[in-house]
């Protein structure tokens, strides 16, 4: 999301004991990333088996009404993003939080530096997320980009792009907390990619509970008669028509 602060919070507190994700680290290196990766180049975006329990799920839905766990909140239909709210968790993020990030980290990287070297792009990300979040932080990048999002009857988000500065990871990670069809209908995640000389196409993926859907950050190579090229994506969700929908947004470079 562009940041646009609204309401400033302190320092991030202790996370709440229940909302450990034990086992969680282990299901997303126990993921077939072969099978993932190659459904990242066909469509740009591919979905995970479960990562976190319903129990899980639910502890970490209910951080969202923890004002102090966070640095700001962003009301969307204010700054014309679409309708609904997220809140950016505040330094450091709760610690169930950054270890999925330091979890999916190692095993997207592959997948990033092997775009890179498709559109003939430098792949400066090292093997480790610390190291790469120190660069981020010396270019100028310092605040946590980990996000809590809910949506109610009639939000929507618009169709955006993540990117907070000159440092960019191309690819992200949002999980399910609630159940669609039962907890919210509607609201499903869109991706539309933009394609040189032809109709844009469109993606739409319901999100089940506890799932991750990796998904391109900015672009993603596409091949094409010259060779490859970066087909411009952009995210957002469709209007949600009934209940409330939660997510956990985690983004591998710092705003």
């Amino acid at each position: 999301m562009t940041t646009a602060p609204v309401t400033p919070a302190p320092s991030a507190a202790p996370a709440p004991p229940a909302a450990g994700l034990d086992g969680a680290v282990r299901r997303v290196a126990d993921a077939d990333w072969s099978a993932l990766g190659t459904e990242l180049d066909a469509a740009g975006c591919a979905l995970t088996p479960p990562i976190l329990t319903p129990a899980q799920c639910r502890d970490l839905a209910a951080w969202y009404d923890r004002t102090e766990l966070f640095r700001s909140t962003v009301d969307m239909a204010r700054h014309r993003f679409g309708s609904g709210q997220y809140r950016y968790f505040a330094d450091p993020a709760p610690e169930p939080v950054a270890a999925l990030r330091r979890a999916f980290y190692p095993r997207l990287l592959p997948v990033a530096r092997d775009w890179a070297a498709r559109l003939g792009r430098p792949a400066p990300w090292p093997d480790d997320l610390e190291t790469w979040l120190a660069m981020c932080h010396e270019a100028g990048q310092v605040k946590g980009s980990q996000i809590l999002l809910r949506y109610g009857p009639g939000d929507w988000n618009a169709l955006h792009r993540d990117l907070f500065g000159d440092l960019v990871f191309p690819l992200q990670v949002v999980i399910g907390l609630d159940v669609p069809g039962e907890d919210y209908t509607g609201g499903e995640f869109l991706l539309l990619e933009q394609r040189a000389r032809a109709q844009s196409r469109g993606t739409a993926t319901v999100l089940p509970q506890g799932h991750g859907l990796v998904f391109t950050t900015r672009d993603r190579p596409v091949r094409s008669v010259r060779g490859w090229s970066a087909g411009a994506v952009r995210h957002g969700v469709s209007t949600v028509r009934s209940g409330r929908r939660r997510t956990l947004g985690l983004v591998f470079h710092d705003a």
